[in-house]
């Protein structure tokens, strides 16, 4: 990709994830509170949200808090340039990383009990995730035979084909990263677990807005991690989004919150078993052939 198309390619996912990532969050409350025998808020309700954040006046300032969220914002825009633009894509886990290392440390910052809890818990689920983002990375590099993204639309076949186990993986992982039950263990919106908003608990303003555009980023990017494994069948892999979306969110109201230890166990034992066991077969069948 030439420099002046990725320059493009960046400022289009800088101005359009986020529109994405808060339709998502508008549907996601929407379709929640049909579940849940409620009206529910309009879908342009986050929007609504984070505008008046952004103009709520100063009650509080500190400033080490300002910081690390920002970096927590900007360390998120350039996981998602990294990746539109083709980059590596174990440069971009990286990034993700430390983008959720400047959350943790923001909440850190605070002086607050449950913003303690629920950053030690965020640093958990980055420990659980970290892993298996990892090897889904070394998935598609034994398909594509390359760590760049723009590499993994050139090859023959599809993902889904050849690394089933690895999808599994990557579906785990949005539900840990995304905060839904059953694995909403360091920040939720609903009032089913002792921590509510738990990472977030003592984030105000400007701050609070800036980590939930963040999150909207992210949410972006973890869709389009799984585009990967559709490259080759763009319409079957809009369905197959919205099949998985809906699927998040009947868990998310069906199933109760699990203990971190329980996530854990769980996500590992599945993910690292589908996980390896997929490449092992990769790799065996690949000789072979």
């Amino acid at each position: 990709m030439n420099v002046l198309l990725s320059i493009i390619v960046a400022i289009a996912f800088v101005l359009i994830a986020p529109l994405l990532g808060g339709l998502f969050m508008g549907c996601d409350r929407v379709l929640t509170a049909r579940m849940q025998s409620r009206v529910g808020p309009p879908i342009l309700q986050p929007f609504y949200d984070v505008a008046k954040l952004w103009h709520k006046e100063k009650a509080f300032n500190n400033p080490v808090e300002t910081i690390f969220t920002t970096a927590y914002l900007v360390l998120m825009v350039l996981s998602g340039v990294m990746f539109t633009t083709g980059g590596n894509i174990l440069l971009m886990v990286f990034a993700l990383a430390l983008a959720h290392t400047f959350l943790i440390l923001a909440a850190y910052a605070a002086n607050a009990p449950f913003s303690h809890i629920g950053a030690e818990r965020e640093l958990i689920s980055v420990m659980i995730t970290e892993p298996v983002l990892i090897l889904i990375a070394a998935g598609f590099y034994m398909v594509s035979g390359s760590f760049q993204v723009i590499d993994l639309f050139i090859v023959d076949g599809s993902g889904i084909i050849l690394l089933p186990g690895i999808f599994v993986a990557l579906c785990f992982v949005i539900l840990l990263r995304l905060r839904k039950s059953p694995y909403d263990i360091s920040t939720s919106e609903h009032a089913h677990q002792e921590l509510v908003k738990g990472v977030t608990t003592s984030f105000s303003g400007r701050n609070l807005a800036k980590v939930e555009i963040a999150h909207w980023f992210e949410l972006v990017i973890l869709v389009s991690l799984a585009i990967l494994f559709f490259t080759h069948l763009l319409v079957f892999s809009a369905i197959m989004i919205i099949v998985c979306f809906t699927l998040l969110l009947i868990i998310d109201n069906v199933f109760p919150r699990v203990t971190w230890k329980m996530t854990m166990k769980s996500i590992w034992l599945i993910t690292l078993f589908l996980g390896v066991l997929n490449l092992v077969l990769l790799g065996i069948f690949g000789v072979l052939l």
